[in-house]
């Protein structure tokens, strides 16, 4: 039985845009103490894990490989998605790929986490509960009524819902009932476990993910077997519905970077400069003056400059949607 880490990498961060790009999505952005969220990912899981496999995609697998060796990781597997098929899919192709009794730790590759002793506790429970048979997933305490992330309602490590991004009254409720977690998208498990269960609840996902991994020329998937893989989440698919769930309650710090919110917090906490009214810009030297406006970001690119409310964050996924019909060259 070994332990291997998951690396999901597939996604693009369209909420980062324009510095996030399909060329080069927020995990290989190396804006965070000078690393990517995909090196920090992959060496902060060296000490639980005896292998790591990454699951990425056609587009993005040469950044993972300078990646991580520009983090200094020679020994890895890795599965070269065709098409993007949602992560009931890529943990499947994981899964597929390892010994039944393997216990796989999935994490996101976009994720800034604080390491250290409440991490590991974390990490160690899932692990020996996963050990036990159970599909495992974390939880973190939350600090403000986020209306970016999903819950998991519990009582103890028992699950009682998955609740979707809820708006702000209800994240407020959440908030003050206490029960309610981040849905952070980690995850442990046996891989045989997590096989059973998927084939269970969605046999067309596990069939149809079996025929292409089947097919698999070294690394790299077919896209024509890859388009008949339904595309649905991993939550939907199997967390949702399976009676092996548990959840580990967890304090450790944890942001999925997922907003230029996370990224204004990120960066005035490591003492990046703002004025007075807490107005920031990334992306160039140039003197930059803010009138009228706070809490705004100015951020600029070779080829595009996007100015936004911090509060306002989560709209640039629209923007991101509307540019890919309209101007695909800009994203």
């Amino acid at each position: 039985m070994k332990s291997i880490n998951v690396i999901l990498s597939g996604g693009v961060g369209s909420r980062l845009w324009p510095l996030s790009r399909k060329s080069r999505p927020k995990q290989y952005l190396p804006i965070f103490e000078g690393e990517t969220l995909f090196q920090k990912t992959a060496l902060r899981n060296k000490t639980f894990c005896d292998e790591l496999l990454v699951v990425g995609n056609k587009d993005n697998y040469q950044l993972s490989r300078t990646d991580l060796e520009k983090a200094g990781i020679a020994h890895y597997r890795e599965i070269i998605e065709a098409c993007p098929r949602n992560t009931a899919a890529a943990i499947t192709f994981a899964a597929l790929a390892c010994e039944p009794e393997d216990i796989l730790f999935v994490t996101p590759s976009d994720q800034l986490i604080q390491d250290g002793e409440a991490y590991e506790q974390a990490v160690n429970r899932g692990i020996l509960l996963a050990k036990e048979g159970f599909i495992v997933t974390f939880g973190l305490q939350p600090t403000r009524p986020e209306t970016g992330y999903g819950y998991i309602e519990a009582v103890g490590e028992d699950v009682k819902s998955f609740r979707e991004k809820p708006d702000l009254a209800t994240a407020k409720r959440f908030l003050e009932q206490g029960n309610f977690y981040w849905n952070s998208g980690m995850f442990c498990f046996q891989a045989g476990v997590f096989l059973d269960e998927l084939a269970k609840y969605e046999p067309n996902v596990y069939l149809k993910t079996f025929n292409a991994f089947r097919q698999m020329n070294g690394s790299f998937l077919d896209e024509d077997l890859s388009m008949e893989i339904p595309s649905i989440s991993v939550d939907y698919g199997v967390m949702e519905r399976t009676e092996k769930i548990k959840v580990v309650p967890s304090q450790f710090q944890w942001s999925d970077m997922g907003s230029f919110e996370s990224i204004y917090d990120y960066l005035t906490e490591k003492g990046y400069p703002k004025d007075d009214l807490g107005n920031l810009v990334i992306g160039t030297d140039k003197h930059t003056e803010f009138t009228g406006l706070s809490n705004t970001i100015l951020i600029e690119t070779d080829d595009v400059i996007l100015v936004l409310r911090k509060e306002n964050s989560q709209d640039v996924k629209k923007i991101y949607e509307r540019l890919e019909k309209e101007k695909p060259g800009l994203v």
